[in-house]
């Protein structure tokens, strides 16, 4: 018995046969079809650090001469009430 390497009289074979290539299937997009789009969707805890970044700075100064205003118990002049109620007003209507 004579042997002439691996693969016999042949050459080597592959295990699974070749299947023959298909042409790939080209479809023109339909007319009615939309491109995908991306979407962000920003959570509510997102929004309210969103929403603390764009407050205006403290003023430290300002804060400390209300306090003191506050304890000595002449902060609340009529006045004043007027003008932050106002300005609640313009706030909660837009």
């Amino acid at each position: 018995m004579e042997i002439h390497g691996a693969g016999g009289l042949q050459g080597p074979q592959p295990i699974t046969p070749r299947l023959a290539a298909q042409p790939a299937e080209t479809t023109a997009p339909a007319a009615t079809s939309q491109v995908p789009r991306d979407q962000v969707e920003i959570s509510s805890l997102g929004q309210i650090l969103e929403g603390i970044h764009r407050l205006p700075e403290i003023r430290f100064e300002r804060v400390e001469e209300i306090r003191r205003q506050i304890a000595e118990g002449n902060y609340e002049t009529p006045e004043k009430l007027e003008i932050a109620l106002d300005r609640l007003l313009d706030e909660l209507q837009g």
